[in-house]
């Protein structure tokens, strides 16, 4: 996935810089040297610092970074997390695409790991969904991760997710899941296979055909108690639909092994921080 990284830098650089920044190439010499620092100015989860390596190496391999927090790190206000040093009109091109990145990764390692710690003493993981900003999913799910959360799936290549408008075009569960099956064992494809069930008629059934993970949909915290009592430990589970932050631990008191939460990408904001001269 290496390959997304470099084109969404490419392209982020194409969007921001155009034809050039006038402003720093007017003001700036080409020659100067200089030093930034990236000043941390609120409390949370630090992500991001391997994907601004990324961004001053496609821009300028000859700036040097000097790391001082790592990806995954709490930090306060005051905190710098890394100098780099270099061409002061390559420092100044790269300063909003890096800050960009790293705030918006930052925010989402932050929400995450309070979900995390809402989950201690559980046997629960919180998941991601696809909910994510087009372009930005894999700096999205690699924020996630950062923040102790676990990614549901890539996208539509790396799992099977049977929901409920694939179950209604194909008339009925069996045919989706025995299907997907098929489809598997034609193309030699080795997918987990996951279903979404919304009531405890389709979880039934689910767990006589088989499949890998049922979602539970929209249940409540004392129906999935139950569903969770019916499957026994025979497929994995996941709560899913409506979960908050604070009906969370409730879900997970229940026994499920997983709960996705949209929240976590969706609709995050940034961790504050800036890059200033040092």
């Amino acid at each position: 996935m290496n390959n997304l990284i470099d084109d969404l830098i490419k392209l982020a650089f194409a969007e921001d810089i155009g034809d050039g920044d006038h402003t720093t190439l007017s003001t700036i010499p080409a020659d100067a040297m200089g030093k930034s620092k990236l000043l941390i100015k609120q409390e949370g989860i630090l992500a991001g610092v391997e994907m601004a390596k990324k961004v001053f190496d496609a821009f300028d391999p000859s700036l040097e970074m000097e790391i001082f927090i790592n990806d995954g790190a709490h930090v306060k206000p005051g905190d710098v997390a890394f100098i780099v040093s270099g061409k002061i009109q390559s420092l100044l091109q790269t300063e909003r695409l890096m800050l960009n990145i790293m705030q918006r990764m930052s925010g989402i390692a932050t929400v995450t790991n309070k979900y995390v710690k809402l989950l201690e003493g559980t046997n629960t993981r919180v998941l991601d969904t696809r909910k994510t900003t087009p372009g930005l999913r894999m700096i999205e799910k690699a924020a996630v991760k950062i923040g102790g959360g676990v990614n549901h799936r890539i996208g539509l290549f790396d799992m099977i997710l049977i929901k409920d408008n694939h179950v209604d075009f194909a008339g009925s569960l069996e045919n989706a899941v025995s299907q997907a099956k098929q489809y598997c064992k034609d193309k030699g494809k080795d997918l987990k296979i996951e279903l979404e069930v919304r009531n405890f008629d389709e979880l039934e059934r689910a767990l006589k055909i088989g499949v890998d993970r049922v979602m539970l949909d929209n249940f409540s915290p004392a129906d999935t108690k139950k569903a969770v009592e019916l499957i026994n430990g025979r497929v994995e589970t996941e709560s899913s639909g409506g979960i908050t932050f604070e009906t969370l631990r409730e879900y997970a008191e229940c026994g499920v092994d997983y709960i996705s939460v949209g929240a976590l990408t969706h609709s995050v904001k940034g961790l504050d921080m800036s890059f200033k001269a040092c």
